[in-house]
């Protein structure tokens, strides 16, 4: 919780007592809360439970008729700080998600896919870098009034190849139909991410795969030695002078 509300470059500590465990805890909305999803935290809401402090001052019967059993013990230890998962340093993320923000409400279509295909190279690298892949692809779009709408499509196998990630990340954009929309914003999320050893990549026929492979790794390369945005597609940078 402590690290999801810190800035990046910047530190939270909360000191290993009763008081300042319950200083940083009690303060902050429900929904912060592991386990309390959008959902559980409406619920509560309605009945007058809006912050962590009052989860934890409510009776553990209570909690649990409102959430269920195994939800309300769960809410109400962890309400006063107590949570007896394990701690895995170096455990691999679920997923990966990357924004693009616009700097005015963009109606042109060819904006949102060179900045999905952005996207895409991007999500693409990071996935190759840690050596993982993903099964699944979601698209975000944050129009001009804050309403969002969302796609999830599951890849035709677990990637972390920019071309097969674009081409499904383009189908979801154009399922939307965002020809007169005024978009804010758009987000991309790597879902169902797995290590890459554990890939099976099926070889096509008759294509230019291994090239766009080999050059992709000449890429990564590139980016590595220099900066990331270094290189990339031209569609996703033809906006550049």
């Amino acid at each position: 919780m402590a690290a999801a509300l810190t800035p990046p470059g910047s530190a939270t500590i909360v000191a290993n007592t009763p008081y300042d465990i319950a200083a940083f805890l009690r303060p902050q909305p429900a929904a912060a809360l592991p386990g309390i999803g959008p959902a559980a935290a409406r619920t509560l809401g309605r009945l007058g439970i809006h912050t962590v402090g009052e989860i934890a001052d409510t009776s553990l019967t209570t909690l649990q008729r409102i959430l269920g059993v195994a939800a309300g013990r769960q809410a109400h230890d962890r309400a006063l700080g107590i949570d007896d998962r394990p701690i895995v340093p170096a455990a691999a993320p679920r997923s990966l998600s990357l924004s693009h923000r616009f700097d005015h409400d963009e109606l042109d279509p060819d904006q949102h896919h060179r900045a999905v295909l952005g996207l895409t190279e991007h999500i693409g690298a990071a996935l190759r870098d840690d050596r993982q892949v993903a099964q699944g692809l979601t698209l975000t779009v944050t129009y001009v009034d804050r309403s969002q709408t969302t796609r999830t499509r599951s890849l035709a196998e677990a990637t972390a190849h920019t071309p097969a990630l674009a081409a499904t990340a383009r189908e979801l954009l154009t399922t939307l139909g965002l020809q007169r929309a005024r978009v804010r914003s758009l987000s991309l999320r790597a879902e169902r991410l797995q290590p890459a050893e554990t890939a099976v990549h099926q070889l096509p026929l008759g294509t230019n795969d291994d090239r766009a492979r080999d050059l992709e790794a000449a890429l990564d390369r590139a980016r590595a030695r220099y900066r990331p945005g270094i290189v990339g597609s031209a569609a996703a940078y033809r906006h550049a002078s």
